[in-house]
């Protein structure tokens, strides 16, 4: 964040200052949770499922906020917006289901617009660089390699988790400072409209598109839709002489075919032979971790991953191409880089061991048909008996029957020796798994899965489904000593 006075504030988002001067002095991190709040900072008052934020703005007054952005008079200094139509992208929005009023709507434009201007500030004064990424699947997993090498270049902002819609993508734009070199933004969408929004809040400069899949096919209708809001984001970069580049995966031909709709510069990354940025030489280990040459017009490498899965060097494939555009980082440091990095976001392909010599593979965070193919495929790649805990694929539409058995079917083909399906919207994948000859078991919740797992020592176990099942749960509990044998 850039210092702002509350008077500029008001000014920037078309507000009105409220038991405030206007001298007071934005110095400090902008914040929606009242407790984050610190000396110099932002509170964003945003109305909650549980608790409206305004209701709070004392309570950061007195953490030492310098002021609160507000839609309705609070008991601090204020910048009051007035009420408004629904920001752009936020149509059906998580964040806004609890706005009865439109006091949410009008807090989020003011946010979604301070944001634009401290972008366009940065860019402008320090040469800032805002790099985008979306995709179906792996799209945290590659903000996380991105950020990982970006930073062996310079001060580097990304967003913690999955926090990639409109209110998380404003809130990360606002980490940035006269410090920062690289903005990485991850975008996500639910509906057409949505990623061209989110890029208006943070023009980036370098977009990336990974994949077009299953994910949110139910919201979306087809995968054609998902691949029109996909572009959404190559279509937003300016054109190759102001520098843009637009990063396409180049083994999927949907998003191949997205270089027609972009004026910046192409560069493709994967594994097809003509790809700029490549691998070869692919292989991986019992410990479910890749390795490949990286082959690029600048040079060649071999990289050697900690993340587990052949999936995570498409991700790495992208990453690079991204650190090679954006950076002076040479082949040899980028593959290093990549070789270093760790898993920065919780409960994907997350790797815990128990006492006994049990291995848990937590990638609990969410599902598509896409994801859960690859890590069925890592676990049929690592060491060990092998277990999978599998739960719903959620917001797959109608096509959500014929995928969950086809998920069944692919988990009875990749050797395991035990299937525990969780919940009645996964029944599709037990009885699938069941019918091709796979012992399967068919349980009520999570509790129940962890009795029915019976591991032990030298055992892998899977856990996946989508982020509503709360599978992660089971993870936890095999750690602590559940599901033993």
């Amino acid at each position: 964040m850039i210092d702002l006075t509350l008077a500029e504030l008001a000014r920037l988002v078309g507000g009105r200052l409220h038991r405030a001067t206007g001298d007071e002095r934005i110095t400090g991190t902008v914040e929606f949770d009242s407790r984050a709040v610190g000396p110099g900072g932002l509170f964003v008052a945003l109305p909650g499922e549980r608790a409206d934020g305004h209701g709070f703005a004392a309570a950061a007054a007195a953490q030492g906020a310098a002021g609160v952005l507000a839609a309705r008079e609070v008991e601090a200094p204020a910048v009051l917006v007035p009420t408004a139509a629904t920001p752009e992208g936020a149509r059906g929005s998580y964040v806004l289901e609890a706005d009865h009023d439109g006091s949410g709507a009008a807090v989020l434009a003011a946010l979604q617009a301070l944001a634009r201007h401290v972008v366009d500030t940065l860019v402008a004064r320090t040469g800032l660089s805002v790099v985008g990424i979306t995709g179906s699947s792996g799209k945290t997993s590659t903000k996380d390699l991105v950020a990982a090498l970006l930073e062996r270049d310079g001060p580097t902002v990304a967003p913690p988790g999955s926090f990639n819609n409109e209110l998380g993508h404003p809130w990360t734009a606002l980490r940035a400072d006269a410090a920062t070199r690289h903005l990485v933004c991850e975008l996500s969408a639910r509906g057409p409209g949505h990623i061209a929004a989110l890029c208006r809040v943070a023009p980036p400069r370098v977009g990336a598109v990974l994949n077009v899949g299953s994910a949110h096919l139910g919201e979306f209708g087809s995968r054609e839709a998902i691949a029109a809001a996909k572009g959404e984001l190559v279509e937003a970069l300016p054109p190759a002489g102001r520098g843009g580049v637009a990063v396409l995966g180049a083994d999927d031909p949907v998003v191949a075919a997205m270089a027609d709709r972009t004026a910046a510069r192409v560069v493709h990354a994967g594994r097809a032979p003509a790809a700029h940025v490549r691998a070869v030489d692919e292989s991986l280990g019992g410990d479910g971790r890749a390795r490949f040459r990286l082959v690029t017009a600048r040079g060649e490498a071999d990289v050697a991953l900690r993340l587990r899965g052949s999936h995570q060097v498409d991700n790495a494939l992208v990453a690079a191409a991204i650190a090679l555009e954006t950076t002076g980082l040479s082949v040899a440091q980028v593959a290093e880089a990549l070789g270093q990095a760790e898993p920065r976001s919780r409960w994907r392909m997350e790797v815990g061991e128990r006492a006994d010599g049990l291995t848990v593979l937590n990638d609990a965070y969410n599902a598509n048909p896409e994801s859960m193919r690859a890590a069925l495929a890592t676990l049929a790649a690592m060491e060990g008996r092998h277990t999978a805990v599998l739960g719903m694929m959620a917001e797959l539409g109608p096509d959500a029957e014929a995928a969950h058995a086809e998920l069944g079917r692919l988990a009875a083909s990749t050797g395991l020796h035990r299937l525990v399906v969780v919940g009645e919207g996964a029944r599709g994948v037990h009885e699938a798994a069941r019918d091709a000859g796979l012992a399967s078991d068919l349980v009520p919740d999570a509790a129940a899965a962890v009795a029915a797992v019976h591991a032990g020592p030298g055992d892998v176990v899977l856990v996946k489904a989508s982020r509503s099942a709360g599978l992660e749960t089971v993870a936890e509990a095999l750690l602590a000593g559940g599901g033993a044998s």
